[in-house]
């Protein structure tokens, strides 16, 4: 018999976040997540979930035993603004068992519909960031990026065998950064930052605010409106993401495209693939996983593209290729020899034909479903 239960208590939020070291604990690729971080993730302390609206974490029991866990929510916010009636799932994790996965949806299903909900999207990052989106169903061979999805390869059936079915895929795009063609686009980069005059530098932290500010004005004008799942940042959003990342940065793979006069019109945000030093934490900084991070940090030499925004009005004249480029020469300069430029929706044309002409290769997809409760 199977057993939901909402997570109410420290004994159960402990279940939540270590049940993933049961499902993986046998699996060389799966990456740990820190214990730490993600604590504060669930509890809406690094991020506004619980501002946009409510959630639960919900576990799963079969025999006593922990055999799955799913957050499930509504953000308000964007149902607003898109006018939708919308429910979404996270954090999804579960034994391959169809009753059990059949048992949290059913509970899910229940609550959304007591909410008003006629649709569920899933799994998705909480609350409107750029990670961990998605269920990936190919290409299970490569560790993932940081901050990336990897799950076993039955999750897509049983979302399937349940009767989600397939909203949207996004892509990771790998790069050879060795083989990027790099003086060949040089060329076009100097031609591009002539002919339309802008500048592409690195995010300075001896101004941080100002490039702060920047980044905000790039985004609320960069967002398409047409995009179903997304709408612009706003400031808290922002200044959340903002004190999470700079702590982790690397500011040589961190750029800010400006006209000539000053104007901010595209960036995006890069960083070292810390999943090769954190598998050798297990989930804790502390007492000695501070140690085995800062030693192997060492060694990292992948880097995850997974944040570029160019303006409208300067689209298609070179600006994320110029980002691209000033980004693959920083990492060839410091060593790294892969890249990934990760996740880009399908219907996102213009990004996923910059990635093919920098040399990107799709080498995994990663599928978000949805059901009609209605």
């Amino acid at each position: 018999m199977i057993i939901i239960k909402e997570v109410i208590d420290k004994r159960e939020e402990k279940e939540f976040i270590k049940l993933p070291w049961k499902i993986y604990n046998d699996d060389k690729n799966w990456v740990s997540p820190l214990i730490s971080d993600f604590k504060k993730t669930i509890r809406g302390e690094n991020s506004t979930l619980k501002h946009d609206g409510p959630y639960k974490l919900i576990l799963a029991f079969k025999d006593n035993e922990t055999v799955g866990r799913m957050l499930i929510g509504i953000n308000q916010k964007i149902n607003k603004i898109k006018k939708y009636k919308r429910g979404y799932i996270s954090f999804f994790e579960c034994i391959d068992d169809f009753e059990t996965a059949k048992s949290m949806f059913d509970y899910a299903i229940n609550w959304f519909k007591q909410n008003g909900v006629d649709e569920i999207v899933g799994p998705v990052n909480v609350p409107n960031g750029d990670d961990n989106r998605g269920i990936l169903i190919d290409n299970f061979d490569d560790p993932p990026y940081v901050i990336n999805v990897y799950n076993k390869p039955y999750y897509k059936d049983l979302f399937e065998k349940y009767g989600f079915e397939k909203y949207w895929d996004v892509y990771a795009f790998h790069y050879d950064i060795n083989t990027v063609n790099i003086e060949r686009y040089e060329r076009a980069y100097n031609f591009a930052v002539d002919k339309f005059d802008f500048v592409v530098e690195k995010l300075n932290r001896k101004r941080l605010s100002k490039d702060i500010e920047d980044i905000k004005q790039i985004i609320a004008r960069a967002m398409p409106e047409e995009w179903e799942d997304f709408i612009p940042l706003d400031k808290d959003e922002i200044e959340i993401m903002a004190n999470n990342l700079v702590p982790v940065v690397d500011e040589d793979f961190i750029f800010i495209a400006r006209t000539k006069d000053g104007q901010p019109i595209g960036f995006n945000i890069a960083l070292p693939d810390y999943n090769q030093a954190l598998k050798y934490v297990n989930g804790r900084l502390f007492p000695f996983g501070i140690f085995k991070l800062l030693y192997h940090k060492r060694f990292i030499n992948r880097l995850r593209v997974f944040v570029l925004f160019v303006i409208p009005e300067y689209r298609k004249k070179g600006v994320s290729s110029a980002i691209y480029l000033n980004i693959f020469k920083s990492a060839r300069e410091k060593g790294f020899i892969e890249a990934e430029g990760s996740t880009i929706w399908e219907y996102n044309t213009p990004m996923i034909n910059d990635a093919i002409k920098l040399g990107g290769k799709i080498y995994k997809t990663y599928r978000i479903f949805k059901l009609k409760l209605t």
